[in-house]
C-alpha cells in the first residue's frame, strides 16, 4: 500500500484488516487469502512452558501454501480454540508427533486443541513458524485492526492463473479509497512472491531493488576477481616465455603448424583451469561454514546439482580460453630460427603496453574496494556513535503479560526494592520503536498548513517513561505520578514542537480525530527510533489511564553491577507478580546493535573482496616484475660493473611499477569517491567523505606494491653480473 504524504509516498507491507474479506467477494481473480499476525506467544502443557514464534493465519493459507500433514489436517480450523504444530514444536511439548486432541494452555489463558502436525519446512525458508492459529484470536486482541482507518496486518492473495495482475491493482486501490479520506491519494497493489526477498525496497511508492542490489554488486566483485586472475595467468605465462621458447622453436622445426602449437597452449590452460576448479570446490567445502555463520544462513554444499555442475564446467572452460588465449598466440609466434640461435625473444611495444594497462587496471580496483571498505566500516561506526538522545546501557524491556499493566505500580515498587533496579515504566511498544501513527489530517493545532500531510508517531507512556529511558526534558516538565492529573497532557520531541510553533510550544493545544483537546506540557529532547539513519521523526508521548490497555511493552533500567545477580533478582519479582509468564527480555544496546547486522556483512565482505583482490593484484605486479627483470638482466649486469649500488638498481626496477599504482589511485579515487558518494545518498545521516582515506588507501597500495616489486628487484640486482655477461 502506498500513502502520499505531502509529496513523499511512503509504502507499507501491511493493509487495513476488513480488507482481506472485502478482496474475496469483490475480486472474483483472487482465488485464496490470508492475512498473517505475527504471534510470539506462551504455551503450555503439564509443567513445560515457553514462548514460541508462529502466524495467525486465515483457513487460505493452507490451500496456498499446502504445508504437509504428517498428523491431521486443517478441518476444523476454522473454529478459534485450534492449533496447527510444527513436527518441531509436537516433539518439543510431547516426544512425538501423534498429537492430535491434546490441549495447549495459550497465555495462562484459553485452551486450545491441536487438530494437525505439519513437517518442519527447509531452513531456507523465510515464512517459518512453530504452530498457526486462527486469525480470529489475533483480531480479537488487536481490535483496531477492525477498522478500516488503520493498517497493520500482512495480508497474501492467491489469483487464478489467468487473472490480469494490472486489473486487480486498479480495483484494489479503488477499494481503498473509497473507505476512509486517509486514503484518498492511497494507491493499493500485488507484489508478487518471487520477488518478496530480494527486491523488497521502494522508494517513494516505486520498488528501487533490494538484497539483490548487493547479490549484483558482490557478482560484479567476484567476476572482476576472475578476470584479474585471468590477466595475471598471462602476464605469468608471458613473463616465462623464455623458457618454453626453444621447445617451440624445436617443435616448429620438426614441422609443428602454429594452430596446433595454440590449441597445445590454450588446453594447458584449461586444464590448469579445472584443476582451480576442483581447488576451489574443496576450498569451498572448507570454507562453507565460516561463509554460513557470516551469512546467519544455512548454504547446502551441492557441487553435485545440475545448475551447480554446468556453472563450474563453464567458468572452467571460460577462464581456461581467457587466460589461456593471449599467451598461447603470443608463444606460437615465436621464429624457431631466432629462438634456436640463442637470440632474445623480441616483445611488441603494444603488448608491453597491455601488461601496463592490466595491472594498472588491477590496482585501480583494488585501491577502490580499499576506499570503499573503509568509507563503509567509517558510516556503520558513525551511526553507532550517534547521540541516540537515551541511554541504551543497561536497560531491558519486555513484553507485558498477564495483568501486569493493571497493578504496576505495585510491581514497579517491588522492583526498586530489589536495589538493583534504577526505573521502570511501560509503554506501547519496544524501547527503539514507536508503532502508533496519526497524520496531520487527523490532528491539527492553531497555524497548522492545512495542505501539509505529515506522519507523526503517537506512543502511550507511563510517567517513569522520561527517567527509565534516560530522556532529556528540554523544556516544560513530565507527567505526574498521578496519570489522572494529565489525562489531557502530552509531551512532544523538539521535531514535533517545531511544527507547531517556532517559539515555545508549552501550553498550546493540538486537537485529535472528532474534537479531542490536548495541552502540550513538555518538550523532551530529540532521541532515535525506528530509522537510525534517518532524521527524527515528530513524536507525541501521552499518559493516558484510559489506554492502559494498550500498553505492551515493559522497560527496566537496572543498575550498574553483577548483571546475572540483577536479573535473578529481577526474575524473582517477575515471577512473584505475574505468576505462570517467564522472564523473557531483550537488551536494548543488543537490539541496537542488531540493526546494523546487514551494514556489518557489507563491510566484512567488502573487506575480504579487497584482500583477496590485492592478493591476486601483487600475483599479476610480481609477474610483470619478474618478466622486466629477466628482459634487463644484461642492462642489470653492465650497471654493476659500472658500479651502481644494489639499492640503486632495487629503485631503478621498482620506479616504473610505483608509477603504475600511483597511475591507479589516480584512476581509482574519483570513481571510489562517486561510488560512496550516491551510497552514502541513501542516508539521512552520514558520514562525511574525508581526504585522508584516499591518501592512506594509495599509501597502502604503494607500499603494497613497493614489497611486491622489491624481492624481485632486490634478487635481480644481487645477481653475479659475471652469469649474465659471459657470453657476450
Amino acid at each position: 500500500m502506498n500513502i502520499d504524504y505531502s509529496g513523499t509516498i511512503d509504502t507499507y507491507y501491511s493493509v487495513p484488516g476488513p480488507m482481506g474479506d472485502a478482496t474475496r467477494t469483490a475480486i472474483p481473480e483472487i482465488v485464496n487469502m490470508t492475512r498473517l499476525g505475527l504471534g510470539y506467544d506462551l504455551f503450555a502443557w503439564k509443567d513445560k512452558s515457553t514462548y514460541e514464534r508462529g502466524f495467525y493465519v486465515d483457513t487460505g493459507f493452507f490451500s496456498m501454501y499446502q504445508p504437509e500433514f504428517i498428523r491431521g489436517n486443517a478441518t476444523g480450523f476454522d473454529h478459534p480454540h485450534t492449533l496447527v504444530l510444527s513436527e518441531r514444536m509436537a516433539q518439543k511439548f510431547f516426544g512425538t508427533t501423534d498429537v492430535v486432541g491434546k490441549p495447549l494452555r495459550v497465555d495462562n489463558q484459553d485452551e486450545y486443541t491441536v487438530i494437525g502436525v505439519v513437517k518442519d519446512w527447509p531452513s531456507n525458508v523465510s515464512l517459518r513458524f512453530d504452530w498457526l492459529a486462527p486469525v480470529s484470536n489475533f483480531m480479537d486482541n488487536n481490535r483496531w485492526l477492525r477498522s478500516w482507518e488503520t493498517y497493520g496486518i500482512i495480508t497474501q492473495v492467491e489469483l487464478r492463473p489467468d487473472a490480469d495482475a494490472a486489473r486487480v491493482n486498479t480495483r484494489l486501490s479503488a477499494m481503498l479509497r473509497s473507505k476512509a479520506p486517509l486514503y484518498a491519494h492511497a494507491g493499493c497493489f500485488l507484489w508478487p512472491m518471487k520477488n518478496w526477498h530480494l527486491y523488497d525496497h521502494f522508494s517513494n511508492g516505486r520498488p528501487d531493488g533490494g538484497l539483490i542490489t548487493f547479490i549484483r554488486l558482490f557478482c560484479t566483485i567476484g567476476w572482476i576477481i576472475l578476470l584479474i586472475a585471468c590477466i595475471n595467468f598471462m602476464n605469468l605465462a608471458t613473463a616465462r616465455a623464455a623458457q618454453r621458447a626453444r621447445e617451440v622453436g624445436v617443435r616448429k622445426t620438426l614441422g609443428a603448424m602454429r594452430k596446433a602449437l595454440i590449441a597445445q597452449f590454450i588446453l594447458e590452460s584449461i586444464l590448469m583451469s579445472f584443476a582451480a576448479v576442483i581447488i576451489a570446490v574443496g576450498l569451498v567445502y572448507l570454507a562453507l561454514p565460516a561463509f554460513n555463520t557470516l551469512l546467519d544462513r544455512q548454504l547446502p554444499f551441492t557441487p553435485l546439482a545440475p545448475a551447480h555442475l554446468a556453472a563450474l564446467v563453464g567458468i572452467g572452460l571460460l577462464c581456461g580460453l581467457v587466460a589461456g588465449s593471449y599467451p598461447a598466440f603470443y608463444l606460437s609466434s615465436f621464429n624457431p630460427v631466432a629462438v634456436l640461435k640463442g637470440q632474445r625473444i623480441s616483445m611488441k611495444r603494444g603488448a608491453g603496453f597491455i601488461r601496463k594497462g592490466l595491472v594498472v587496471t588491477q590496482f585501480s580496483v583494488s585501491v577502490i574496494l580499499i576506499v570503499c571498505t573503509a568509507i563503509i566500516y567509517q558510516q556503520v561506526q558513525h551511526i553507532r556513535s550517534r547521540d541516540l538522545g537515551y541511554d541504551k546501557e543497561h536497560l531491558l524491556y519486555t513484553s507485558l503479560q498477564g495483568d501486569l499493566a493493571a497493578h504496576f505500580n505495585a510491581f514497579r515498587s517491588d522492583l526498586l526494592q530489589t536495589g538493583v533496579v534504577a526505573d521502570a515504566a511501560i509503554s506501547s511498544s519496544p524501547a527503539l520503536a514507536m508503532w502508533m501513527t496519526v497524520t496531520t489530517k487527523e490532528m491539527t493545532w492553531a497555524g497548522a498548513d492545512p495542505n501539509k500531510d505529515v506522519k507523526m508517531c503517537w506512543e502511550n507512556v507511563s510517567p517513569e517513561y522520561f527517567s527509565t529511558m534516560g530522556l532529556h526534558l528540554k523544556e516544560g516538565r513530565g507527567f505526574y505520578p498521578d496519570i489522572k492529573s494529565d489525562s489531557g497532557d502530552i509531551v512532544v520531541n523538539e521535531t514535533m514542537a517545531r511544527m507547531v510553533s517556532a517559539k515555545s510550544c508549552i501550553g498550546r493545544y493540538v486537537t485529535y480525530g472528532h474534537g479531542d483537546r490536548y495541552r502540550i506540557v513538555g518538550v523532551v529532547k530529540d532521541y532515535l527510533f525506528n530509522d537510525m539513519y534517518a532524521s527524527v521523526a515528530p513524536l507525541i508521548l501521552a499518559c493516558l489511564p484510559e489506554s492502559r490497555q494498550n500498553y505492551g511493552f515493559l522497560e527496566i533500567r537496572v543498575k550498574p553491577g553483577n548483571l546475572p545477580a540483577s536479573l535473578s533478582k529481577v526474575e524473582a519479582v517477575m515471577k512473584a507478580n505475574n505468576p505462570g509468564y517467564p522472564f523473557d527480555y531483550t537488551f536494548a544496546d543488543q537490539q541496537f546493535e542488531r540493526l546494523f547486522t546487514l551494514e556489518a556483512r557489507i563491510g566484512k565482505f567488502a573487506g575480504i573482496f579487497y584482500l583477496l583482490t590485492i592478493f591476486i593484484s601483487c600475483l599479476g605486479l610480481f609477474g610483470l616484475a619478474a618478466y622486466t627483470a629477466e628482459r634487463r638482466t644484461k642492462e642489470i649486469g653492465v650497471r654493476k660493473v659500472l658500479g651502481a649500488s644494489t639499492a640503486g638498481l632495487a629503485g631503478l626496477l621498482s620506479k616504473e611499477f610505483l608509477q603504475l599504482v600511483a597511475l591507479s589511485c589516480v584512476i581509482a579515487f574519483p570513481l571510489a569517491w562517486w561510488f560512496m558518494h550516491h551510497w552514502l545518498k541513501d542516508y539521512a545521516y552520514r558520514t562525511t567523505i574525508h581526504w585522508w582515506v584516499f591518501a592512506l588507501a594509495g599509501l597502502a597500495a604503494l607500499l603494497i606494491a613497493l614489497l611486491t616489486v622489491s624481492a624481485q628487484a632486490i634478487r635481480a640486482a644481487l645477481a653475479n653480473p659475471i652469469h649474465s655477461l659471459r657470453t657476450e
